[in-house]
């Protein structure tokens, strides 16, 4: 947080369903769950708002006029999705873990609090202080390993924050264990619908865990294997400390860029194949997450002048598996319901000439494969991705998906001015989201230090400025 700003916590309460509208109840974890058991939870800041309501605001009247009704339509959302105002608890093998709603003991920390920091530089696109908006963001306690018998946390914790005449920011975290992206935005168009008294019945979520089939026993497979990580080794995520000297930026590729991107792949694969990859796969997921590869790889070892050698870099990611898993899941399955991918390329292929090719070709096939398999290799996703999450260096794992609508969110105050992942600073992940202000444009967001920032947005913008390689 910079110096000169003030920062005052008004409020703290718990949100709960209404009284006596919902008994005790358990929810088992889904083999698509247990994964998440790895990550941190997600803090999602700021969806800020800036309209003739929020800027016209004080403190007083949004306390008095707007912060009533937030809570009363956030407590009627949870009736509803009252999985997230459960505990999570992981009792050791051979139990099983699950959600655990109680009426007494199950709410949703809410906090309040009023901040005359900048709102129009916090809510840009420019390197910022990381630590300029942590303060925006609740904070949920992360499932530690070591040996203990039993393990639990709460699943999720809102923050409103007014800047008086100027905005509101919503900052939440969530335990991503109780449902991918899709299934948390359901949950926010819930309630910024009941909130403007425009109940979307649409938006009610499907709360049946048994939709979820298992007939190959990952659920087992997978636990055990988390289980093993709790009882051999540390997996804390990324503190504080480490986020001192890091800057957050939000990177945009158009649809006018991808083009760019896509031209010059096959530009590149005429030359080295002598013919067009007529089969390579390449939409503007592949096209963005090619060029930030590449991006990532060249910068990091351009820092340390170290040869990059021919050691496999691995580039995660996750993918629907609504529509792929061949029998019907409800697209309001409140729950994860997400594959892992992995794709691989060697390092000094990715910073070599010819490496948007090598790049954008690993994560296609990669796709390729989970649209034929979307469980393919599922009994490994552990393994797989506890690698990834070892290693910042030599490793990209991106979260979100551009398909998810995020700017779409309507509480009455106009769109989002702008959306922030903060979790990202500690898990190094980069974060994928759709354009507000670009049409089929992605939004690229990212932590790191000043000086890697800055050469990430020369290699970044050259890349996307360089014209295709002449095939003479």
């Amino acid at each position: 947080m910079a110096p000169s700003c003030k920062f005052k916590v008004l409020e703290q309460c718990k949100i709960s369903p209404p009284p006596g509208t919902l008994p005790t109840t358990s929810l088992p974890l889904t083999f698509f769950d247990i994964p998440w058991l790895l990550f941190p939870p997600s803090q999602v800041n700021p969806f800020s708002f800036s309209s003739s309501q929020t800027t016209s605001s004080t403190t007083h009247h949004f306390t008095n006029s707007i912060l009533p009704n937030l809570k009363h339509s956030l407590s009627l959302t949870l009736q509803h999705f009252f999985p997230l105002t459960a505990t999570l608890a992981m009792p050791p093998l051979p139990a099983t873990p699950h959600f655990l709603y109680t009426p007494a003991d199950s709410s949703v920390s809410f906090t309040v609090a009023e901040s005359n920091a900048d709102f129009h530089h916090i809510s840009g696109h420019h390197q910022r202080d990381v630590q300029e908006f942590h303060h925006l963001v609740p904070t949920l306690p992360q499932l530690k390993t070591g040996s203990y018998e039993h393990l639990s946390c709460p699943i999720l914790a809102v923050q409103v924050t007014v800047f008086p005449h100027c905005g509101i920011s919503v900052g939440l975290a969530f335990c991503h264990v109780a449902a991918d992206g899709r299934a948390f935005n359901n949950f926010l168009k819930c309630w910024a619908s009941i909130f403007r008294m425009e109940p979307d019945l649409n938006t009610l979520p499907f709360n049946d865990r048994t939709v979820i089939r298992d007939p190959n026993g990952l659920e087992s497979i997978l636990l055990k294997q988390w289980w093993d990580l709790v009882n051999s080794e540390s997996n804390q995520p990324h503190t504080d400390a480490d986020l001192r000297d890091m800057v957050q930026a939000t990177f945009v590729v158009g649809r006018t860029d991808m083009e760019k991107i896509k031209e010059r792949i096959l530009t590149l694969s005429r030359k080295i194949f002598r013919s067009e990859l007529g089969s390579m796969y390449l939409s503007p997921y592949v096209l963005t997450c090619a060029h930030i590869w590449v991006c990532l790889t060249k910068i990091r070892f351009s820092r340390t002048k170290r040869s990059v050698g021919k050691n496999p870099h691995y580039f995660g990611f996750i993918a629907g598996g609504i529509t792929r898993l061949g029998y019907p899941v409800p697209d309001m399955y409140l729950g994860n319901c997400v594959s892992f991918g992995r794709s691989v390329a060697r390092g000094d292929e990715l910073v070599g000439e010819n490496g948007i090719v090598v790049a954008a070709k690993a994560i296609g096939d990669t796709i390729e494969k989970l649209n034929g398999d979307v469980l393919g290799g599922a009994e490994n996703w552990i393994s797989d991705w506890k690698e990834l999450l070892g290693s910042s260096e030599h490793h990209v794992m991106v979260t979100g998906s551009p398909k998810v609508d995020l700017y779409d969110l309507d509480f009455g105050w106009g769109r989002p001015k702008r959306i922030e992942e903060i979790g990202i600073g500690k898990t190094r992940a980069v974060s994928l989201s759709e354009s507000r202000d670009v049409e089929g444009g992605i939004e690229v967001g990212l932590v790191l230090p000043k000086a890697q920032m800055d050469a990430f947005g020369s290699v970044f913008s050259k890349g996307l400025s360089t014209d295709p390689v002449d095939e003479s």
